[in-house]
């Protein structure tokens, strides 16, 4: 997540958030914040509750645990003031609501309307406040209620929010008058207060000169369309996990925070297993560690092979024979560069390879098309562009990758000189994307063959596409962000969200899936069963139950999915072994001959036999991702065993030790391929240094 717009020196002294639906989910109370708060609570920052619930609702919540002790409440949306300290009510901000208040009035007004509004419960109402159920009310509705008010010479404040939530105020009664009210009090500026919510009720707080704010991803669409105007951060992730996000990106609280939580793993009896398994493995610990760091000084020199003047080549030149097709190597891909990119930035401090990190995304939007296709790749000895692959078919994926690999570069080096350069074909990139999502469903379709696993019959709704296709909006609108561009970053970071539900809704399938009255093939079978994981992929037609590795340890490492999901997904590839010998194959289980998803092209240079290259092979640049993917679920021991298996996988070349080959046989493990792979060298560079195993 970028933080190039956040003026990080000026200090938050005081945080007001909302607490249902934007600390806590409404129904189940679930929520890390909590834990994590009082994991990482800074000094000198205080904690306020801005919320619609009273304050004897507050205070329980409290008590059980569900909140942490904050410093004050605002209660009531804006009509009570709490402080939590002294355990008693600010009386002095209820002489300010007197103003002009009558409860009384109110009511008869209420009643009087012809709307088919209902009163909620008693504990819902106080003196300052009465709160109504008025479900699915227009824009022209809400402006009809306060024209009655007014021609009644009543001056109240009209709050209407969840699509269903009316509450009529003290005129000088919300979220944001009672924040400044407090502010004022404790002597703290509004650019030194942060602010998150979910609903229109919370809009108030965003009403303020320089006043910073969370926007969490379950927002409704009223206080979406407030604050995208404004200088707000879009979370990614939903309620409690949502305002974590906002807190790492304003600095207030640690990047560990991101992967704090409090649910106990210790029990579970299928980790345990592992964990016994990697303890009585006779090998010792230290000489595990040497090897590891020994391939991390080889894969760098692996890199370094790939360093041409237009790019990272596929794989290393003078090391591999050009015959045939495979010429295409000797190319700067948009796919394997972009990848590579992002597994070498924590090299970026290296000369030699932060300019050619430069050069590769430089050369890839060289040569972007007038209708804003990134090219499948760039022939390094001319300089000559191909759009396409195998069969003429174009690469969806590439264009994704490129996009996702221009944001964390940018991310990384603050070059945003270099991002303006470029966001211009950027955004043509992402329109040339967007176009095939032909049916306006949110995910893209792709043609067969049209990704990284180029002889691998996949087509339509792919999981591994949509994955990255979700991330590249987050990171489109991250970029957006670091120009200032807000309203329009914020449409990207929202849209993403779409993407996101779509993915969860189609490739998780489960028997309590309620469907729709019009549906097709495919989502009526998907309630024959349930599954653990996210499926490879669904057409309007069929679907495929296949485990896509990469697509979903993908789906964990972007936030497309919770770590309660990418556990379930972590138990059933390791019960299966997709890391058996080495880490990991790309697909479970493989297509053999007979199967409905077998193609007669699968046997072309028998690159797609069962447990061969797309089909079943391992992958060790997917072997990164997945080391990655199992340290962010929290398994550290775990993953350094999985980071040594990559590294024997690595040291195992066909001419020499450290060869850093494309992929090896899914049972077998021996090395196939072309040698010097630049993105199996960078993918091992970026797991050592998510590992913290390189002091650099």
């Amino acid at each position: 997540m970028s933080k190039t717009n956040v003026d990080i020196s000026e200090n938050i002294r005081l945080l007001s958030f909302d607490i249902d639906n934007t600390l806590i989910d409404f129904h189940t109370y679930k929520s890390n914040f909590k834990s994590v708060w009082e994991t990482f609570k800074p000094k000198d920052v205080l904690l306020a509750y801005n919320t619609g619930r009273l304050i004897d609702d507050v205070l329980d919540l409290i008590k059980r645990d569900i909140i942490p002790e904050p410093d004050y409440i605002i209660s009531g949306v804006g009509t009570h003031i709490y402080n939590y300290n002294d355990q008693k009510v600010v009386k002095e901000f209820n002489n300010v609501l007197d103003d002009g208040w009558d409860l009384i009035t109110v009511e008869s007004i209420i009643n009087r309307m012809s709307h088919p509004i209902s009163e909620q419960p008693t504990k819902f109402q106080h003196a300052y406040k009465r709160s109504y159920f008025f479900h699915n009310a227009s824009p022209d509705h809400i402006m009809g209620i306060e024209e009655d008010f007014n021609n009644a010479n009543m001056d109240v404040s009209v709050v209407y929010s969840g699509e269903k939530f009316l509450d009529i105020l003290p005129k000088y009664a919300n979220k944001g008058n009672a924040l400044q009210w407090l502010l004022k009090q404790l002597n703290i500026n509004t650019q030194e207060t942060l602010v998150a919510g979910d609903s229109g009720n919370d809009s108030a707080m965003f009403n303020f000169k320089e006043i910073k704010g969370i926007v969490v991803s379950n927002a409704h669409e009223e206080l979406y369309k407030y604050t995208k105007h404004k200088q707000v951060y879009h979370s990614e992730k939903e309620c409690g996990d949502g305002v974590i996000e906002g807190l790492v990106y304003y600095s207030i609280l640690p990047e560990e925070a991101l992967n704090a939580t409090d649910i106990n793993e210790s029990e579970d009896f299928f980790v345990k297993q592992e964990l016994d398994h990697i303890a009585l493995d006779n090998q010792n610990e230290d000489e595990k560690i040497n090897l590891i760091k020994e391939g991390y000084t080889k894969a760098i020199e692996a890199l370094k092979r790939n360093i041409t003047p237009l790019g990272f080549s596929a794989c290393s030149i003078k090391d591999n024979e050009a015959n045939g097709t495979d010429e295409n190597y000797y190319s700067v891909w948009a796919r394997d560069g972009a990848i590579t990119v992002i597994g070498s930035l924590p090299l970026v401090y290296d000369k030699e390879i932060h300019q050619c990190q430069r050069k590769t995304l430089e050369t890839l939007f060289e040569h972007i098309s007038r209708n804003g296709q990134i090219p499948s790749n760039v022939r390094i000895k001319d300089n000559v562009p191909d759009y396409s692959g195998v069969g003429g078919i174009c690469s969806i994926d590439s264009g994704i990758w490129v996009v996702i690999a221009f944001y964390e570069y940018v991310n990384i080096t603050k070059d945003i000189k270099f991002l303006r350069t470029y966001i211009n074909d950027i955004k043509e990139t992402m329109r040339w994307l967007g176009a095939h999502d032909s049916n306006n469903d949110a995910l893209l379709e792709i043609p067969e063959a049209g990704d990284w696993t180029d002889l691998f019959g996949r087509s339509y709704n792919i999981l591994y596409d949509e994955i990255l296709w979700y991330r590249a909006n987050v990171c489109f609108g991250r970029m957006l962000e670091m120009l200032g561009e807000y309203e329009e970053a914020g449409e990207y970071i929202r849209w993403s969200q779409v993407v996101k539900k779509e993915i969860l809704q189609n490739f998780w399938p489960t028997t309590q899936q309620q469907l729709f009255q019009s549906v097709s093939f495919a989502e009526k079978q998907f309630t024959l069963g349930d599954t653990s994981y996210l499926i490879a992929q669904t057409t309007p037609f069929d679907f495929s139950w296949r485990c896509d590795v990469l697509g979903n340890v993908l789906a964990f490492l972007h936030g497309a999915i919770d770590a309660e999901k990418a556990r379930q997904t972590f138990r059933f590839m390791l019960g299966v072994g997709v890391n058996d010998p080495f880490p990991v194959a790309n697909v479970y289980p493989v297509v053999s001959p007979g199967d409905p998803d077998w193609r007669p092209y699968y046997t072309v240079n028998l690159l797609n036999l069962p447990n061969h290259y797309h089909n079943g092979g391992i992958w060790p640049f997917v072997g990164g991702f997945w080391v990655k993917f199992v340290n962010k679920l929290g398994f550290k021991e775990m993953a350094v065993a999985e980071l040594y298996k990559l590294a024997l996988m690595n040291q195992e070349g066909i001419n020499n030790e450290w060869e850093f080959t494309e992929w090896a046989h899914g049972t077998t493990g021996k090395p196939m391929g072309k040698a010097y792979q630049a993105w199996s060298a960078a993918q091992y560079i970026s797991a050592c240094h998510d590992l913290k195993i390189i002091d650099k």
